[in-house]
């Protein structure tokens, strides 16, 4: 993992280091701008705010079984949910984003090791807006059947790495 001097820059950074984060944070983006109205506000702010409380779990040192089956199985589920452009309700919908949300943070504060906490935090919170905010661009600018043909396909292609993952690490539940 790498270190800045400024706690936020190390927090910040964490996130944009693993595949699993990434891949997970852009399907929610992505997922959320194509379920449209509140989805695409709520379900970012319902992750970012899990993931928070899964951090403080964490650094509590409240030790979470399964975190990493969970992480991976997020972005099986993520990606399909995408792929099939599920509508499902807004609060469904932030109950599956807050739960796959949890086990990232709780991930997340394993790995923190810094002096501020908060600082770090922070930074982790904003680079994983930033991401869904990047997912929720990607669905914006891909207007038309053949940018949504593509969306949907990305989805696949994530649910299938992620169930890779799962068999090559051995994390299969």
């Amino acid at each position: 993992m790498l270190e800045f001097a400024s706690p936020f820059a190390s927090g910040f950074v964490h996130p944009l280091h693993g595949a699993d984060h990434l891949v997970a944070m852009l399907a929610v983006g992505v997922w959320g701008a194509i379920a449209g109205g509140r989805a695409i506000r709520v379900w970012p702010i319902a992750f970012v705010a899990t993931m928070l409380v899964g951090f403080a779990t964490a650094v509590s040192g409240v030790a979470v079984p399964f975190a990493e089956p969970a992480i991976w199985s997020s972005v099986v589920v993520l990606g399909l949910l995408v792929a099939l452009a599920v509508d499902a309700p807004v609060r469904c919908g932030a109950a599956i984003i807050g739960l796959f949300a949890f086990f990232h943070g709780h991930v997340h504060g394993t790995e923190a090791a810094t002096s501020s906490l908060l600082a770090y935090a922070s930074g982790l919170a904003v680079a994983t807006g930033a991401l869904h905010a990047a997912g929720i661009g990607l669905c914006r600018v891909s207007s038309g059947s053949i940018g949504r043909v593509a969306l949907r396909t990305m989805g696949a292609v994530a649910a299938f790495g992620g169930i890779l993952a799962m068999v090559a690490l051995g994390t299969l539940p």
